[in-house]
């Protein structure tokens, strides 16, 4: 089915930390399908940043249409069917992902690699919810016969930070994560103490963060006047650069936080009750868990021993 496979559509639509585990099933269907032309459908987020991993040969950016926005919709079919694809990699599994293999009816549908009803390869395991996403995309793909996935990683970026003018050592701090979910974050007053132990050390701590992330990092960054508050000046690839030359990293649960552990930097990630490391935690070669049900009760001082700078 490889060679017979010309044009394939890969699916993932977001979000970050969902993308860059998708990494090692994109690199395993590029190797797969070598002389296919293959589409990456995506969010406008990420194609500039996965344009350079030279997986594919053309990226899309899905609009994401609301259910009611029926123009939109006919425009998406057209396009799904003028591309003419053998086959469609859903790496998103997700209702949305999962309804355009079924408005491609009438007419001829490409093989479906998901788990849409009557897909021609589904995922068939009932408990792939209970998966983390690495295990389960691996699983899916053994099932499409791709049998040899690799790790995530983002060895093909680069980027240079040379204008950010910081000084090792350094460790990045990411205190932010998604407003409608306070839950997930450590309390802004325990990164800015982290923070300032850092800078008694000599360590600088370098802020990343969205510009929805501002307030944290601001209070963290007016409390410790040695931090580098970088939130939304970074692009995806020049995180993967500091991450490199980071000694190590402290963050919520949060998409940065996956493209810093599979970067290589030593990552100590912190989970409350609302999200299971166990389905979702960061990969990479030194991540470290840390889990309260309330951050609350997670104290500086186990957070700074499980970073091993002493």
């Amino acid at each position: 089915m490889s060679d017979a496979a010309r044009r394939i559509l890969v699916i993932k639509l977001g979000a970050l930390g969902d993308v860059v585990q998708a990494t090692g099933p994109m690199a395993a269907i590029r190797a797969y399908h070598k002389d296919a032309h293959i589409t990456l459908l995506t969010g406008p987020a990420y194609r500039e940043f996965l344009e350079a991993s030279n997986w594919f040969d053309d990226i899309w950016v899905d609009k994401r249409p609301g259910w009611r926005n029926w123009r939109e919709w006919f425009w998406l079919r057209h396009r799904l069917k003028r591309g003419r694809f053998d086959r469609v990699y859903d790496l998103q599994t997700s209702d949305r992902s999962s309804s355009y293999f079924h408005i491609m009816l009438p007419g001829h549908r490409p093989e479906w690699s998901g788990i849409a009803r009557f897909a021609s390869h589904p995922h068939a395991n009932k408990k792939r919810d209970d998966m983390h996403t690495v295990e389960r995309q691996a699983e899916q793909l053994a099932m499409a016969g791709l049998n040899d996935v690799p790790a995530p990683s983002l060895d093909w970026v680069a980027a240079d930070i040379s204008r950010f003018g910081i000084e090792k050592p350094y460790v990045l701090l990411v205190p932010g994560g998604s407003a409608h979910r306070p839950e997930k974050r450590w309390p802004v007053g325990s990164y800015t103490e982290l923070a300032r132990r850092l800078e008694a050390k000599g360590v600088t701590p370098v802020l990343i963060g969205a510009g929805a992330d501002a307030h944290a990092t601001g209070t963290i960054d007016s409390f410790c006047t040695g931090a580098r508050d970088l939130t939304a000046e970074t692009s995806f690839a020049e995180i993967v650069a500091l991450a490199r030359g980071a000694v190590g990293a402290v963050g919520n649960d949060t998409g940065p936080m996956h493209i810093i552990a599979t970067a290589g930097c030593p990552t100590v990630s912190l989970f409350s009750f609302a999200s299971d490391p166990a389905l979702c935690a960061q990969k990479g070669p030194d991540v470290t868990i840390l889990r309260r049900d309330l951050l609350t009760e997670l104290s500086v001082d186990e957070v700074e021993a499980a970073l091993k700078l002493d």
